[in-house]
């Protein structure tokens, strides 16, 4: 596993990246961000209200995310749906060196509706959770990234993870 990784846990709405970025911080001994904490206060309320946010509104989130990675002296795990190609290409650019790998947590709509319907107090409602995959670029073979099945349970997920990191070549 690299000395200091740079890891983002990537999906749509309701996939698990909280939980599993959270679990994985903890067992590297990383920095946990929830990416959905830097969203300036018009993002969150235009969510509430059902709308989906455009790429002019995620520009200033992405710019803080790739900050943070930039600024991070050690290990960092940041839970970020990192949705299209361009956003990803963006926080890789922001970070530096090492450059962040990227889990994309992926399964079926009906699993993260399902997920989405039973969580409470969040302000990104379910009636997005299609806007999210309309957006969603899944990695390409030429980026730094693994896919994670998100029906797996969360420990599975965690040594999955893991696994990845322990066996990914070192990076730039």
């Amino acid at each position: 596993m690299p000395s200091s990784p740079r890891v983002i846990v990537m999906g749509v709405s309701g996939c698990g990246k909280s939980t599993l970025g959270a679990a994985l911080a903890a067992r590297i001994g990383a920095r946990f961000q929830d990416a959905d904490d830097l969203h300036p206060p018009e993002n969150r309320a235009k969510m509430s209200a059902g709308l989906p946010l455009t790429d002019s509104d995620r520009a200033p989130w992405l710019a803080r995310i790739g900050r943070l990675l930039a600024e991070s002296e050690g290990p960092v795990v940041i839970a970020c749906s990192a949705l299209k190609r361009a956003y990803r290409a963006a926080l890789t650019e922001a970070a530096g060196s090492p450059a962040p790998v990227f889990l994309h947590l992926s399964g079926p709509p009906e699993l993260f509706r399902a997920r989405l319907a039973a969580r409470k107090g969040h302000f990104m409602p379910a009636s997005l959770l299609e806007s999210q995959f309309a957006a969603l670029e899944p990695p390409g073979a030429d980026e730094k990234a693994f896919s994670i099945n998100a029906a797996l349970p969360p420990e599975a997920q965690l040594d999955a993870a893991l696994k990845f990191l322990r066996d990914a070549p070192p990076q730039p």
